[in-house]
């Protein structure tokens, strides 16, 4: 089994530790400096239980590495379109693009019944760039649970979380959904085939969706965000619009509201990755969290007059910084 991790960042250098450490024959794309330190020293993982460093296959030319049985996709939504084209010579007849990416993903209405079957977001995938290019049939939805960041060129600090939730967007227990899960799980990750992804995918949404716009307009760490009556309510806001929206679309949510906001809170003195995007000029994952639900919102005739507003807001403010 090959695979690919494409856009080996934190989250996908991380997943190519693990694989490799445990034999897998994988290959990680990236870029730069990191890309340089992986080549010429390995790549480190640090974890709470001691530090691993593996050697491995790393370029930034995907036509280096050939095609894969799997292509593991961890960049931001906002970066996957315009590099679709490139991402052509790891895509054999045979081969499966997981989608480890936040937000709605660009598949969402592929097999999922109803009268939006086939639907295309805009907000998520402009011009259709990967409907056409990696096709609906190929991909395997995946949610993202565990916590890292790349704290040095070459080196990754694992903080929390090793759970990689994979689904088939029809619900079916694939044998390719199967075999992936098979093989994270002999690398220590936890890799449920889940019969009901989009439920999963949903409460993610919730926070990044209310949660990281927020954040990155107040400057408010996640513990003062969901504790002060403010923000909360606009949180709160937001994300009773999107559960209303999700509804609609036959999501179940496991959890309610002031539980999800509360999980937020437990979590901490934490900047959510759009406010770090913000502080650090990077560009920021406005569409596929906010945008992508108010798309969603017309779609379904549901109202979102707080998820616009706060859209809105963190729309102009990543503009005012040059980064949307």
């Amino acid at each position: 089994m090959k695979i690919c991790v494409f856009g080996a960042g934190a989250i996908g250098g991380y997943m190519g530790v693990k694989l490799a450490d445990a034999g897998a024959d994988v290959s990680l794309v990236a870029r730069g400096p990191h890309l340089a330190a992986m080549q010429a020293n390995g790549l480190r993982l640090i974890e709470e239980s001691g530090e691993t460093n593996v050697q491995v296959t790393a370029s930034d030319d995907p036509s280096e590495l050939g095609p894969q049985d799997y292509v593991i996709v961890t960049l931001k939504a906002h970066s996957v379109p315009p590099v679709v084209d490139k991402m052509q010579p790891l895509i054999g007849p045979n081969t499966t693009i997981v989608s480890g990416v936040n937000g709605v993903p660009w598949w969402y209405f592929h097999k999922l019944g109803g009268d939006l079957e086939g639907t295309r977001l805009a907000s998520v995938d402009p011009g259709d760039a990967q409907w056409t290019g990696f096709g609906p049939d190929n991909v395997l939805g995946c949610v993202v649970y565990p916590a890292a960041e790349v704290i040095e060129p070459g080196v990754i600090k694992h903080i929390e979380g090793n759970r990689f939730s994979l689904g088939e967007p029809d619900g079916s227990k694939s044998e390719r959904a199967l075999a992936l899960s098979k093989a994270l799980s002999a690398a220590g990750l936890k890799a449920p085939v889940r019969p009901r992804i989009r439920d999963e995918i949903w409460v993610k949404l919730w926070g990044n969706l209310s949660f990281n716009p927020i954040s990155a307009l107040t400057h408010a760490t996640l513990d003062v965000l969901c504790t002060d009556p403010g923000t909360r309510a606009v949180a709160r806001g937001m994300m009773v619009e999107a559960q209303v929206i999700a509804e609609k679309l036959g999501v179940k949510f496991p959890i309610d509201v002031d539980r999800r906001i509360d999980g937020g809170a437990a979590v901490g003195a934490h900047r959510t990755s759009m406010w770090q995007d913000l502080d650090q000029g990077r560009p920021m994952e406005i569409d596929a969290l906010v945008a992508s639900v108010q798309e969603l919102g017309r779609l379904t005739d549901t109202p979102t007059p707080t998820i616009d507003t706060v859209l809105a807001l963190i729309q102009l403010r990543a503009k005012s910084a040059g980064l949307y």
